[in-house]
């Protein structure tokens, strides 16, 4: 989905987000609350400005306006895969701008995910999965890698892996798999700003995701795991 109709359906034609680049930034209104809104938009690779610019914008926001709800707004094909941004250390710039995020959580701001067109890997690991809450519209397409490239990391066959991605949301893309994981708390559907209202309305105060992926059957060993590293911490 482009990002104007979006912006419209949430917001009305004057909702103050503008686009510089890449980058989508403003101050929108829901029900007579400013609401701050950062993301990308065409897919846009994460290099060390692209991270880094976003991440201006999230600390000018707890500096300028204690509390105000964030709203994320995620189209990326992930890290930007240049030498420059590596020489320039993207790891370190995309991990700021998670620690960003983390920091408006702890000082009291809603964060509100919403992956709209495509999120993968890192690009979406530091931006929506960061967030309260990440939600996703029905038609996004979310993933880690795609099975060629995953089968040339695990030395897997990609048959084998395609098999696996039938039974096992983990090998599989698709934002229905992520809801199953957990990793997406629910897809929008419908009218889209009661669909912003009600997200906005229930965000969680601690991190459940594992436990619904165990609900949901697509990750049924995490909160185990988790539950038994903090009994041994």
């Amino acid at each position: 989905m482009n990002w104007i109709p979006l912006a419209e359906a949430l917001f009305g034609a004057d909702h103050g987000i503008t686009r510089e680049g890449d980058v989508l930034r403003g101050t929108a209104d829901l029900d007579g609350e400013p609401i701050a809104v950062v993301g990308t938009t065409d897919h846009a690779p994460i290099g060390v400005q692209l991270a880094l610019t976003q991440a201006r914008v999230v600390l000018d926001v707890i500096a300028e306006h204690p509390g105000r709800a964030l709203l994320l707004l995620i189209d990326t094909q992930g890290q930007q895969l240049r030498r420059r941004d590596e020489l320039l250390g993207i790891n370190r710039a995309m991990a700021h701008l998670g620690m960003c995020i983390d920091l408006a959580r702890r000082r009291g701001h809603r964060v509100l995910g919403l992956v709209y067109d495509q999120a993968l890997s890192g690009g979406f690991i530091t931006s929506g999965l960061m967030a309260d809450a990440c939600d996703a519209l029905p038609e996004a397409e979310i993933r880690v890698m795609r099975l060629p490239a995953m089968s040339r990391v695990t030395k897997l066959p990609e048959a084998f892996l395609a098999e696996l991605s039938t039974s096992n949301p983990v090998f599989a893309p698709g934002v229905g798999n992520y809801v199953a994981m957990g990793g997406v708390r629910r897809l929008w559907d419908g009218d889209l700003r009661e669909a912003l209202r009600a997200a906005l309305a229930d965000l969680p105060t601690r991190d459940e995701r594992a436990e619904a992926g165990r609900a949901r059957g697509g990750r049924r060993l995490s909160a185990d795991v988790v539950r038994r590293v903090l009994d041994a911490a």
